[in-house]
């Protein structure tokens, strides 16, 4: 008989093997492997759900979500976490989106809880209430009737660059793959995880820990807060998106991470005076760049060795991905970490996945040393006058202009162009004038792709996670 690939046998493994270990810890808390298993034992027991049900779960990231994880994993059931950062009716359309069994949230979210169970049409209890069940309920093995490595395991909701939630469904057997250490298990040493706990990166690094039988260290993404983990755990890892890299900088103010054996960042421009800087923060760690997505998993890894080497790039396709360019240069991308499409969501599902290859939606280039260079977004490519416009590389143009703190490029509608492009920009000091910026970017761009337009704002809509722009906000408030 072939043995299937389970979430749960994570829990059960480490475990058996390392009972007294330190497996999570946010703040003060903290679950050895042993606690963890025995609590997703109990939790599974209570909850009154099993095999192919959906958990949506509203809550701010807290420790208490670890068991929970398990806990589903355990009786089948499949993990469909919501942003925590969500208004009301935002929160409760995506809750219904993924038509759950219960809802689970935590006490920040338990005055507002009632609207958003009744507007989805689910049950909904607090994590507190159901902590409190588990206590008194058996701790033994609980193993999922007739659990296969092809069922839902998670939901994860993705807004993009869109703001339009899709929930990207992931199999056993690919959270399982996404996560494995390979089969020389050897310590990974302690991780700091700043993302929420709603997003999928918080959980693959979860995973990637527990497969290894090492901690990870929940942190919000503040700086004092992620410096204070690294220092206090003595931690050997961590990953976090550039903006929030830059705001540990900032907070260091010269001083250094020794305990740092690998600093990793990635998912958006990651330019290289900051990857200079975390290195120089970083002394003793390795420097990689990582590229992907929650469809896709880890697509590509730039390396420390190239980091100077190959500016811009984000390396070459990770173990298990195979890439290829179409005839639009748009990045596809296949392999066993594919994600099995969006839930409920038959037609962006097969817009999506073609022929088993996963459209990216981002542009990019492939060296002669098959090194990838992402070079915009396929979706946000500007019409202007018969021309094509890259937004990234005008972006890469204007932030060099002095007092630009932050820009986005998006295209306009425009009866004569079909689209203009326009710079919107944050700035420090005096606003410059739409002359400055187009005689900054003059030998630099070609005509057609300088900003036709210039606007100045407060900030740039980003998504919270992976700090996107997010180009419609934009164009809806600008046209």
């Amino acid at each position: 008989m072939t043995q299937e690939l389970l979430v749960g046998d994570i829990f059960r493994n480490a475990a058996r093997a390392v009972p007294e270990r330190l497996a999570a810890a946010h703040g003060d808390d903290t679950l050895t492997f042993g606690q963890l298993d025995r609590q997703a034992n109990q939790l599974a027991r209570v909850l009154g759900v099993g095999r192919h049900d959906r958990v949506a779960v509203w809550s701010n990231t807290e420790l208490a979500l670890a068991p929970v994880f398990g806990a589903l994993a355990k009786c089948g059931a499949v993990f469909a976490p919501v942003n925590g950062l969500l208004p009301v009716g935002e929160a409760a359309a995506v809750v219904a989106s993924a038509r759950p069994a219960l809802l689970l949230v935590d006490e920040a979210h338990a005055a507002d809880a009632a609207v958003v169970a009744d507007k989805a049409g689910v049950p909904c209890r607090t994590l507190a209430d159901v902590q409190a069940a588990a206590t008194t309920a058996d701790d033994g093995e609980v193993v999922g009737d007739g659990q296969r490595e092809t069922d839902a395991h998670v939901v994860f909701f993705t807004s993009g660059s869109t703001g339009v939630p899709k929930g990207v469904v992931l199999s056993h057997r690919v959270s399982v793959l996404r996560s494995h250490p390979g089969s020389q298990l050897e310590a990974r040493g302690t991780m700091v995880c700043p993302y929420p706990l709603f997003h999928m990166g918080a959980f693959t690094i979860a995973l990637q820990q527990w497969h290894a039988r090492d901690a990870v260290i929940f942190t919000p993404a503040d700086a004092a807060s992620i410096c204070d983990a690294i220092e206090r755990h003595h931690a050997a890892r961590i990953n976090a998106i550039p903006g929030v890299w830059q705001r540990v900088l900032d907070h260091l103010d010269g001083r250094t991470l020794p305990s740092l054996r690998f600093a990793d960042t990635g998912t958006s421009a990651t330019p290289l005076p900051l990857l200079q800087a975390i290195r120089a923060a970083a002394p003793n760690a390795q420097l990689r760049v990582f590229y992907g997505s929650t469809e896709a998993g880890g697509v590509a890894h730039l390396a420390h060795e190239d980091i100077d080497r190959k500016p811009g790039s984000c390396g070459v396709p990770a173990v298990l991905s195979e890439v290829r360019l179409d005839e639009r240069g748009e990045l596809l991308v296949t392999g066993p970490l594919l994600f099995d499409g969006y839930f409920d969501n038959e037609e962006a599902t097969a817009e999506a996945l073609v022929d088993g290859w996963y459209r990216t939606g981002d542009l990019a280039d492939i060296d002669d040393e098959g090194y990838l260079t992402i070079v915009g977004r396929a979706r946000d490519v500007i019409r202007t006058g018969g021309e094509s416009v890259v937004p990234a590389e005008v972006e890469a143009v204007v932030a060099e202009h002095p007092g630009v703190v932050d820009v986005a490029v998006v295209g306009l509608p425009d009866a004569q162009w079909g689209e203009i492009v326009c710079a919107v920009v944050v700035v420090t000091g005096a606003p410059p004038t739409l002359d400055d910026v187009v005689a900054h970017c003059d030998g630099r761009l070609a005509k057609f792709k300088r900003p036709r337009r210039l606007a100045v704002v407060d900030r740039i809509p980003r998504t919270p996670a992976t700090n996107q722009v997010q180009r419609r906000l934009l164009v809806e408030e600008l046209s």
